[in-house]
């Protein structure tokens, strides 16, 4: 994704297209995996050093929701990319190792048992993290 497309995926959603969002866009674009809600204040408030943490992490959860960025939650916390290329449902393999991401095109929520008939799914998120056999092969040169 482009910041130009990133830029023109949130006027399209309604959003106003101001110079921190042209920033945190362009942030998103560059970054090379995940960032964190404290990445993007730190990188964010070098330009803009009046900028609370609170605006910053209300923007994420914005993009968010509007499917513009991504959410994965990992054991050291929430973390954020711009959104896969993919339009179709999918969900992830993630390498704990290198962040690379590799969608899985099947949706393991049509064999789920047991959800009650009263219970309506509108959402869900299925994640699975390991390590891609580039990092299992340096992991095993390095032991």
């Amino acid at each position: 994704m482009t910041v130009e497309e990133m830029l023109r995926d949130m006027s399209v959603r309604g959003l106003r297209i101001t110079e921190q969002r042209r920033t945190l866009s362009k942030l998103f674009v560059d970054a090379e995996g995940y960032l964190t809600p404290k990445d993007v204040y730190e990188y964010m408030n070098k330009s803009y050093p009046g900028l609370s943490f609170d605006t910053v992490y209300r923007n994420l959860r914005v993009l968010h929701e509007l499917g513009i960025l991504e959410q994965f939650v990992f054991e050291d916390g929430i973390k954020f990319r711009v959104r896969c290329q993919d339009d179709h449902h999918h969900h992830h393999l993630i390498c704990l190792g290198c962040d690379r991401i590799e969608p899985i095109r099947y949706c393991p929520m049509t064999g789920v048992e047991g959800i009650p008939d009263d219970f309506e799914v509108v959402r869900h998120k299925f994640e699975v993290f390991g390590y891609c056999s580039q990092c299992r092969r340096e992991g095993e040169s390095d032991g």
